[in-house]
């Protein structure tokens, strides 16, 4: 049986969903975001393309699968993210260190419990 990837939207995407904002060999995650339950190549593609602001994810939620792998399509929680080691869980497909800078946009801090 073969699973399909759930679809990705954005700016440029190529066929690991990189996208015209971030286009690392490491850029290979996508986010769902909170807000429309779509996944997005990046927080920049969501603002151009969505039409409503963006939502983080909050800590409560982080079991919810939220970050989806463009090398195999895995779909992991913002938990299993973080405990990752920016490293899929599925094909150990290496994932950019430097998304951490941006965790705000998309995942609450635990003492903030976001929107």
């Amino acid at each position: 049986m073969s699973e399909t990837r759930p679809p990705v939207t954005g700016i440029g995407l190529d066929c690991q969903n990189r996208c015209a904002h971030y286009s690392s060999a490491l850029d290979i995650i996508s986010i769902k975001m909170r807000c429309c339950g779509i996944y997005y190549a990046c927080k920049d593609c969501h603002e151009a393309l969505a039409g409503h602001p963006a939502e983080v994810w909050p800590p409560d939620e982080w079991d919810q699968p939220a970050v989806l792998c463009g090398a195999c399509g895995k779909e992991i929680t913002t938990a299993e993210y973080f405990a990752c080691a920016n490293e899929c869980p599925g094909c150990h497909a290496r994932f950019n260190p430097g998304c951490r800078n941006h965790y705000h946009f998309y995942f609450a801090k635990e003492r903030d419990q976001a929107v």
